[in-house]
């Protein structure tokens, strides 16, 4: 058994609930429970969020993080020349 302390206001909307669907305050915070356990598990990850966005934009190079230092001193070397 599991004792929750609840804000008046919602202890209220949960007794007119109750009394309008004829049903006890236990079963609707047992169903609101459900419904959110429902929902977070089907909450997407931040991979599904994005993998649209993967590599959408990417240089066609895929050999970048070999070469980022030669990269790196030829953009370097490419500022001090000016």
């Amino acid at each position: 058994m599991i004792s929750v302390r609840l804000s008046q206001e919602l202890e209220e909307k949960i007794n007119s609930l109750s009394k309008r669907k004829n049903i006890t305050k236990s079963e609707i915070i047992k169903e609101a429970l459900e419904k959110y356990f429902e929902s977070y598990e089907q909450s997407e990850t931040a991979y599904d969020l994005g993998k649209d966005l993967f590599g959408k934009y990417g240089s066609g190079q895929g050999n970048l993080s070999v070469i980022y230092k030669k990269k790196v001193r030829e953009k370097l070397n490419e500022k001090m020349s000016h």
